[in-house]
């Protein structure tokens, strides 16, 4: 299979309504920021990446890796989660509680795989 052939047969699942959804979206608004949805969103993925290509580097290039320098990414990675939270409008506390609620109920005496490869349906 060539790459346009594919390109062809790949694109019959995209009904071209992208910027679409995305104009409804910005039109609806509300308390929801959108630019500062997408801004966090793409932040959040291009600084988790340079967390994990750190880790990478370090565990397959046996590479040194910078503890200062990793802080300074995990920071990054804490700025656009708080990014997140405004455009929402949640509250980062809180939803560190629920996170923390949710673990608990999932595994009330600490991690346990058996209950993490058979999670009850719903549990998220």
């Amino acid at each position: 299979m060539d790459a346009s052939n594919y390109q062809g047969l790949a694109m019959r699942t995209n009904d071209h309504r992208a910027t679409e959804r995305l104009d409804e979206k910005i039109k609806i608004g509300g308390a929801v920021d959108i630019g500062g949805v997408l801004n966090a969103s793409l932040g959040l993925s291009g600084e988790s990446g340079e967390v994990n290509d750190m880790i990478k580097k370090w565990i397959f290039h046996e590479k040194e890796l910078d503890l200062v320098h990793l802080e300074k990414e995990i920071g990054d990675v804490c700025w656009y989660i708080a990014m997140m939270c405004e455009a929402f409008g949640f509250d980062l506390g809180e939803i560190m509680r629920i996170n923390i609620d949710k673990l608990i109920a999932r595994y009330p005496e600490g991690f346990d795989p058996e209950r993490a490869n058979n999670r009850p349906i719903g549990d998220v």
